[in-house]
């Protein structure tokens, strides 16, 4: 089958790349940024990075999810005195990388000095959105749901006229305002059973999470969960 019908029998194809001109490149950071020392990791995640590759090595076939769930059950459950190890190795690089900062900064103008700050805040910033991204990723966090438009475009973008993909994009917006109710209702439905398995997946997701110790990264908080109920929590 072809066109619309053929929509019903495949999975979504991916959305089409945007040109480089639509994508955000970041600026490189100054050479006294990149200068700078580095802030040590903190203890659980040092604790993390060292079990990680056991843990794989020992499971090959486990899910990122599994091995994070069992990297988490065990730091909660190693005793005082061996997590204690970590927290001082955490807090004697805390120390020299103060000693280093200061150093640091003592070689820099009011000017750099200010600059560096700015430039610290930024880059945390945008590391910290990125190594969220990558982490969820990691983690399997479901996709979200797609809209009746998106879905549209992506099934049209190939065929629509246009030497470029702007010009292509163009095009299958106009098409798209042109269409009647009746041939949007197919998209409009194909969405909304897109959003019911984004639902019924995240429910699934932040369960594991729950039980990974991953609180943090779940919609809402446990106790308005508990307040609300499963059913409302999930709407």
């Amino acid at each position: 089958r072809g066109g619309v019908q053929e929509l019903e029998y495949r999975r979504f194809p991916p959305l089409p790349a945007l040109p480089r001109s639509f994508v955000y490149l970041p600026k490189c950071f100054s050479s006294v940024l990149a200068s700078c020392p580095k802030k040590p990791v903190s203890s659980y995640l040092r604790f993390s990075k060292e079990q990680l590759p056991i843990f794989r090595a020992e499971n090959p076939d486990a899910k990122p999810t599994e091995l994070i769930r069992r990297i988490a059950k065990l730091w909660r459950e190693l005793p005082d005195s061996k997590k204690k190890i970590y927290q001082d190795a955490y807090r004697a690089d805390w120390q020299v990388y103060k000693e280093k900062i200061s150093r640091f900064k003592e070689q820099l103008t009011p000017n750099q000095i200010t600059s560096l700050e700015k430039e610290i805040m930024d880059r945390h910033l945008k590391r910290k959105a990125m190594t969220k991204r990558k982490e969820l990723t990691l983690l399997g966090k479901p996709k979200r749901p797609r809209s009746a438009y998106n879905i549209y475009v992506a099934d049209r973008f190939q065929e629509a006229k246009g030497d470029s993909p702007q010009e292509k994009l163009k095009t299958v917006k106009e098409n798209w305002k042109n269409l009647s109710d009746s041939e949007k209702e197919l998209y409009i439905r194909l969405a909304k059973e897109d959003e019911i398995r984004y639902h019924n997946e995240m429910k699934c997701w932040e369960e594991q999470m729950i039980e990974a110790g991953r609180k943090d990264l779940l919609r809402r908080t446990i106790k308005q969960r508990q307040k609300y109920g499963a059913e409302e929590y999930y709407k």
